[in-house]
Protein backbone atom coordinates (compact mmCIF):
# COMPACT_ATOMS: atom_id res chain seq x y z
CA UNK A 1 0.00 0.00 0.00
CA UNK A 2 2.45 2.31 1.21
CA UNK A 3 4.65 2.00 -2.79
CA UNK A 4 1.35 3.29 -4.80
CA UNK A 5 1.30 6.51 -2.99
CA UNK A 6 4.86 6.85 -3.75
CA UNK A 7 4.62 5.60 -7.20
CA UNK A 8 1.71 8.37 -7.48
CA UNK A 9 4.03 11.00 -6.18
CA UNK A 10 6.82 10.49 -8.32
CA UNK A 11 4.65 10.47 -11.20
CA UNK A 12 3.24 13.76 -10.30
CA UNK A 13 6.36 14.81 -10.05
CA UNK A 14 7.41 13.47 -13.37
CA UNK A 15 4.51 15.37 -15.43
CA UNK A 16 5.45 18.41 -13.24
CA UNK A 17 9.10 18.11 -15.00
CA UNK A 18 7.76 17.48 -18.35
CA UNK A 19 5.50 20.48 -18.20
CA UNK A 20 7.68 22.57 -16.83
CA UNK A 21 10.36 21.62 -19.87
CA UNK A 22 7.10 22.22 -22.58
CA UNK A 23 6.70 25.52 -21.37
CA UNK A 24 10.22 26.93 -21.37
CA UNK A 25 10.67 25.15 -24.93
CA UNK A 26 7.86 26.87 -26.03
CA UNK A 27 8.95 30.47 -24.68
CA UNK A 28 12.37 29.92 -26.03
CA UNK A 29 11.09 30.38 -29.34
CA UNK A 30 9.49 33.84 -29.08
CA UNK A 31 11.94 35.04 -25.83
CA UNK A 32 15.45 36.01 -25.70
CA UNK A 33 18.37 37.03 -23.33
CA UNK A 34 19.59 40.07 -23.91
CA UNK A 35 22.46 42.14 -22.49
CA UNK A 36 24.75 45.31 -23.11
CA UNK A 37 26.78 44.98 -26.19
CA UNK A 38 30.29 45.45 -24.28
CA UNK A 39 29.23 42.22 -22.09
CA UNK A 40 31.93 39.41 -22.71
CA UNK A 41 29.69 36.63 -21.89
CA UNK A 42 27.95 35.02 -24.68
CA UNK A 43 26.12 32.29 -22.96
CA UNK A 44 24.48 31.25 -20.13
CA UNK A 45 22.57 28.15 -18.63
CA UNK A 46 19.31 28.40 -17.54
CA UNK A 47 20.60 27.99 -13.51
CA UNK A 48 22.80 30.77 -14.36
CA UNK A 49 20.34 32.64 -15.46
CA UNK A 50 17.85 32.11 -12.97
CA UNK A 51 20.57 32.66 -10.05
CA UNK A 52 21.23 36.26 -12.12
CA UNK A 53 17.97 37.03 -12.24
CA UNK A 54 16.92 36.66 -8.39
CA UNK A 55 20.25 38.66 -7.52
CA UNK A 56 21.72 35.09 -6.29
CA UNK A 57 24.30 36.12 -8.81
CA UNK A 58 25.51 39.28 -8.60
CA UNK A 59 28.36 40.62 -11.03
CA UNK A 60 29.42 39.64 -14.37
CA UNK A 61 33.04 38.60 -15.21
CA UNK A 62 35.59 41.09 -14.63
CA UNK A 63 33.07 42.34 -11.47
CA UNK A 64 30.99 44.66 -13.34
CA UNK A 65 27.62 44.79 -11.44
CA UNK A 66 24.89 43.01 -12.71
CA UNK A 67 21.79 45.48 -14.26
CA UNK A 68 18.20 43.43 -14.08
CA UNK A 69 16.14 45.36 -16.61
CA UNK A 70 12.38 43.57 -16.71
CA UNK A 71 9.41 44.88 -18.39
CA UNK A 72 6.32 46.84 -15.98
CA UNK A 73 3.17 45.38 -16.25
CA UNK A 74 1.42 41.55 -17.49
CA UNK A 75 3.85 41.79 -20.33
CA UNK A 76 4.97 38.55 -22.06
CA UNK A 77 8.34 39.33 -21.12
CA UNK A 78 7.82 39.64 -17.40
CA UNK A 79 4.82 36.72 -16.78
CA UNK A 80 8.29 34.38 -18.83
CA UNK A 81 10.91 36.16 -15.62
CA UNK A 82 7.89 35.00 -12.94
CA UNK A 83 7.59 31.41 -14.78
CA UNK A 84 11.36 30.81 -14.70
CA UNK A 85 11.71 32.01 -11.03
CA UNK A 86 8.50 30.56 -10.02
CA UNK A 87 7.09 33.29 -8.05
CA UNK A 88 3.51 35.26 -8.60
CA UNK A 89 3.63 38.72 -9.12
CA UNK A 90 3.46 39.29 -5.09
CA UNK A 91 6.09 36.99 -4.30
CA UNK A 92 8.45 38.77 -6.82
CA UNK A 93 7.15 42.39 -5.52
CA UNK A 94 7.64 40.54 -2.07
CA UNK A 95 11.19 38.94 -2.45
CA UNK A 96 12.67 42.10 -3.71
CA UNK A 97 11.74 44.40 -0.94
CA UNK A 98 12.98 41.70 1.18
CA UNK A 99 16.54 42.09 -0.53
CA UNK A 100 16.71 45.21 -0.36
CA UNK A 101 15.75 45.71 3.23
CA UNK A 102 18.19 42.92 4.55
CA UNK A 103 20.93 45.12 2.24
CA UNK A 104 21.24 41.81 -0.23
CA UNK A 105 20.40 44.43 -3.28
CA UNK A 106 20.81 48.13 -3.42
CA UNK A 107 17.79 48.20 -5.47
CA UNK A 108 15.01 46.44 -6.98
CA UNK A 109 15.10 45.56 -10.85
CA UNK A 110 14.63 48.30 -13.07
CA UNK A 111 11.08 48.49 -14.32
CA UNK A 112 10.37 49.72 -17.74
CA UNK A 113 7.24 50.09 -19.77
CA UNK A 114 8.21 49.87 -22.92
CA UNK A 115 10.38 47.89 -25.68
CA UNK A 116 12.55 50.83 -26.41
CA UNK A 117 13.21 52.03 -22.67
CA UNK A 118 14.77 48.89 -22.15
CA UNK A 119 16.81 48.94 -25.34
CA UNK A 120 17.70 52.11 -24.14
CA UNK A 121 18.34 50.91 -20.23
CA UNK A 122 20.59 48.02 -21.77
CA UNK A 123 22.79 50.32 -23.78
CA UNK A 124 23.20 52.16 -20.85
CA UNK A 125 23.99 49.61 -18.05
CA UNK A 126 27.32 48.02 -18.94
CA UNK A 127 25.72 45.06 -16.80
CA UNK A 128 22.15 45.29 -18.04
CA UNK A 129 20.66 41.89 -18.70
CA UNK A 130 16.90 41.63 -20.06
CA UNK A 131 14.19 39.12 -21.52
CA UNK A 132 13.24 40.12 -24.93
CA UNK A 133 10.28 39.14 -27.28
CA UNK A 134 12.85 38.05 -29.87
CA UNK A 135 10.99 40.38 -32.42
CA UNK A 136 12.20 42.89 -30.69
CA UNK A 137 15.55 42.44 -31.01
CA UNK A 138 16.94 45.51 -32.47
CA UNK A 139 20.91 46.39 -33.77
CA UNK A 140 22.85 47.32 -31.06
CA UNK A 141 21.42 44.18 -28.64
CA UNK A 142 23.27 41.47 -27.65
CA UNK A 143 21.30 38.06 -27.58
CA UNK A 144 23.03 35.50 -25.18
CA UNK A 145 22.98 31.67 -26.00
CA UNK A 146 20.80 29.74 -23.70
CA UNK A 147 21.74 26.07 -22.28
CA UNK A 148 23.62 26.65 -25.73
CA UNK A 149 21.21 27.83 -27.78
CA UNK A 150 19.86 30.82 -29.39
CA UNK A 151 15.90 31.34 -29.86
CA UNK A 152 15.33 29.99 -33.46
CA UNK A 153 14.55 33.75 -35.25
CA UNK A 154 18.14 34.90 -33.67
CA UNK A 155 20.84 33.51 -36.41
CA UNK A 156 24.66 34.09 -35.08
CA UNK A 157 26.69 37.20 -35.98
CA UNK A 158 29.71 36.33 -38.11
Amino acid sequence: MRTLPKIALLNCMLLCVLLHASFLKAQSTDIAVAVNLKNPVNGLTMAELRKILSAEKRTWAGGVPVVIIVRSGTSHERQTLLHLLHMSESDYKEYWRAQVFRGEASAEPIAVPSNGMQREALAIYSGGIALVEVQDIKPGMKVLSLDGHLPEMIQPTR
